[in-house]
């Protein structure tokens, strides 16, 4: 099997798109970290909407050349599964600030800036993924990296699952109880689509071996 690599050429569309959509995923992870930095009931959403707009913009010229370039049945799906995972990050980052605007006076007295910071950790690696994927990394340096994103989503799903912990043995408003579930949950998606993205990244530098 012809790897991705080789048949798209190291200056392909197709490479420039994944980390064009990384790029965006990173913006929208930033954009969370000021956001959760000072919330404002009267905040905008410009920053995340802006993020996700154009990471769908790229996500949809890419799915335009999947249907016009002659890519085998089995690169088609690597390339479709890696644009729909990283396009899933700033999506997922915006819901967290919609959810949060809902109801800000739960956020009261609540830091997340180490929860919010593996977050953007975890975007950074994996951008530096897709780079090192169109620059024609060895395997060894995907799988270096696929290991460090693998652990930052660990520590981070052990962090938010001590916050829930925490949730069940509250006794507070019911109504926060739901909110700050739904927050950390929304948080752990996050990292969890950086590791799916990362996953598929590692896949595909295996295929080339």
């Amino acid at each position: 099997m012809v790897p991705l690599q080789k048949l798209l050429g190291k200056e392909d569309r197709f490479y420039e798109l994944l980390e064009a959509s990384a790029v965006q995923a990173c913006q929208s992870v930033r954009a969370l970290r000021r956001f959760m930095t000072s919330i404002n009931p009267g905040d905008r959403l410009d920053d995340f909407v802006a993020a996700r707009r154009n990471g769908k913009s790229v996500t949809a010229e890419i799915s335009h050349l999947l249907c016009t370039s002659p890519v085998t049945a089995l690169e088609r799906e690597d390339v479709e599964a890696l644009s729909n995972s990283i396009y899933k990050i700033p999506k997922t980052a915006e819901k967290i600030a919609e959810r949060v605007l809902l109801a800000p006076k739960h956020m009261e007295g609540l830091r997340l800036d180490s929860h919010v910071a593996g977050i953007e950790q975890a975007a950074e690696t994996l951008l530096q993924m897709v780079k090192e994927l169109r620059g024609g990394a060895g395997i060894q340096r995907i799988k270096t990296l696929n290991e460090k994103l693998q652990s930052i989503e660990g520590e981070m799903d052990k962090a938010l699952n001590e916050l829930v912990r925490g949730l069940y043995n509250a006794v507070e408003n019911p109504g926060r109880v739901v909110f700050l579930k739904d927050i950390y949950e929304l948080l752990e998606k996050v990292t969890d689509r950086c590791r799916d993205a990362g996953n598929v990244i590692n896949q595909i530098a295996l295929k080339g071996t």
